[in-house]
């Protein structure tokens, strides 16, 4: 499922227009990266959590030369998901 199929289904199951959808979905999105970005942590009870994950650096290799090279640290988001998303998916 892409962006557009999943705004249709929102429109759809909320009975709310695609353009509402539209925003609905952008400004969910828009929050979970607003707070991530400050380092936060975003909970939805039921579905899941996202938060940021530290990765180290380390050292890694360009498959077409086989030369070594330094990855440097960074910072990842994560999701973690919840019970009943689980229990959905199994």
């Amino acid at each position: 499922m892409n962006k557009t199929e999943l705004i249709e289904q929102i429109a759809a199951s909320a009975d709310i227009s695609k353009a509402a959808a539209t925003r609905a979905l952008d400004a969910v999105i828009d929050a979970v990266q607003t707070t991530l970005k400050a380092g936060g942590e975003v909970s939805v009870v039921g579905f899941g959590t996202f938060c940021v994950g530290e990765r180290a650096a380390r050292t890694g290799r360009n498959p077409q030369t086989g030369e070594s090279i330094e990855i440097k640290a960074g910072r990842v988001p994560k999701f973690r998901a919840g019970k009943a998303l689980k229990d959905a998916v199994n």
